[in-house]
């Protein structure tokens, strides 16, 4: 078989999957729909500010759409929030003092948090949480990868103030967490331990499911937008969502104490932080057809996956084991040499900012980094795991599952 046979059987097999995705888009865009017209978003929304952006009406009132569809109190919704990363370090610096405890109840955080807590060996700022006096433990997930709720219970103590969670499986092999998966560790939190709070990083989670972590009882959602809910519209930026008073206590941390939301203006405009929003059902579902068919192509050729092409599914996020770092490099080539943006450029493993092993990465994107668009990267270790997400259509996904599959078997890495 050739590529394009590849993709067509596995496209016939994936019909009815498919058909879910569009209903679960078609439900999400109308409760999108709702919040802006509920908001009375209009043109002014999108106007620029300058100087301390006071009133400014189309920052406030897209934090106030965010909050309605988490189900929070509270949002921030910021263009100077560099990155997910940036958003989580905020959030945790905002809501830990020096001799406070944190405990993370999935297991080690993706690799750029590590710097940022101070738990990676290689990298360890002065400015760590670490370096601030808070100090960390680390609960694993069960074998079956769920939250392990009486381990995490054993690891709070008299000065834990935090446990932070995240949705996504990063550079594991677990299964990412559905929003209903924190009901439990949340109940537990506010029923035996209410003065604590539970963080969830919920980057590549949202819109994925109808429901969000904060609807099952997460005191805070934190995530980027140039990921799902940007919608591939959002230029930068990244939001913290959930109870007022912790919004409160961040908004503090990102400005300055006693000011707050108050103050952040954005000259360029407003725009594109709305019209993403109300692009990113249908986007996150574009990202779930490519990812999904990568899976079944993948299965197809004997490889694992996860999840597989047929599992329910927490995050944009597909895993592909493999194998070799010939496999590696040459997918990521194959889904770069297929990307509209730098496609004349060949990826090659690098030691990456953040990260503990070089990372082999495709991202010919329109917005840098933008993990909504089409990506795909992995670490260059055993045992070789690609991780592929994003899609701004599901024609450019297919499209590029082809490229790489070609760019593959050409280089002998695995037979049509």
């Amino acid at each position: 078989m050739n590529a394009s046979e590849r993709i067509a059987q596995a496209e016939e097999e994936l019909a009815l999957v498919f058909e879910e995705i569009d209903k679960r888009e078609f439900r999400l865009t109308r409760k999108v729909l709702n919040a802006f017209r509920n908001h009375g978003v209009a043109l002014r929304h999108f106007a620029p500010s300058n100087g301390y952006g006071y009133d400014d009406t189309g920052r406030d009132t897209l934090a106030e759409i965010w909050a309605d569809l988490f189900g929070a109190e509270a949002a921030i919704v910021r263009p100077q929030i560099a990155s997910g990363t940036a958003a989580l370090s905020a959030t945790l610096f905002g809501l830990t003092l020096p001799g406070d405890h944190i405990v993370s109840a999935t297991g080690a955080p993706y690799d750029t948090l590590q710097s940022v807590i101070g738990t990676n060996p290689d990298v360890t700022p002065p400015g760590s949480l670490k370096a601030h006096k808070v100090s960390y433990t680390e609960v694993p997930l069960t074998a079956e990868g769920k939250i392990n709720l009486d381990a995490v219970e054993a690891a709070i103590r008299p000065e834990t103030t935090l446990v932070i969670a995240q949705r996504s499986r990063g550079y594991a092999w677990r299964p990412s967490l559905m929003p209903e998966a924190f009901a439990p560790l949340a109940e537990m939190l506010h029923t035996k331990h209410p003065g604590i709070l539970l963080m969830v990083d919920n980057c590549y989670g949202e819109f994925v499911r109808d429901t969000e972590p904060t609807h099952h009882g997460a005191d805070l959602c934190v995530g980027s937008l140039i990921k799902n809910p940007g919608g591939g519209l959002a230029p930068t930026g990244g939001y913290m969502v959930g109870k007022k008073e912790a919004i409160e206590r961040i908004s503090w941390h990102l400005t300055a104490p006693g000011i707050g939301l108050e103050v952040g203006s954005y000259a360029a405009g407003w725009q594109p932080f709305y019209q993403g929003l109300f692009m990113a059902p249908h986007t996150v579902a574009q990202a779930l057809k490519t990812a999904i068919l990568a899976a079944r192509l993948f299965e197809n050729l004997g490889l694992r996956t996860t999840p597989t092409a047929f599992e329910p599914r927490a995050d944009i996020i597909q895993a592909i084991m493999l194998e070799t770092g010939d496999r590696l490099v040459r997918f990521c080539q194959g889904i770069q040499m297929a990307s509209p943006v730098d496609s004349m450029a060949l990826p090659e493993p690098w030691a990456m900012p953040g990260y503990a092993d070089p990372v082999v990465m495709a991202a010919g994107t329109f917005v840098a980094g933008a993990s909504i668009e089409l990506s795909a990267d992995g670490p260059m270790r055993e045992p070789f795991t690609a991780y592929m997400q994003g899609g701004l259509t599901y024609a450019h996904g297919r499209l590029a599952m082809g490229t790489a599959l070609e760019h593959m078997a050409e280089g002998g890495a695995i037979t049509l």
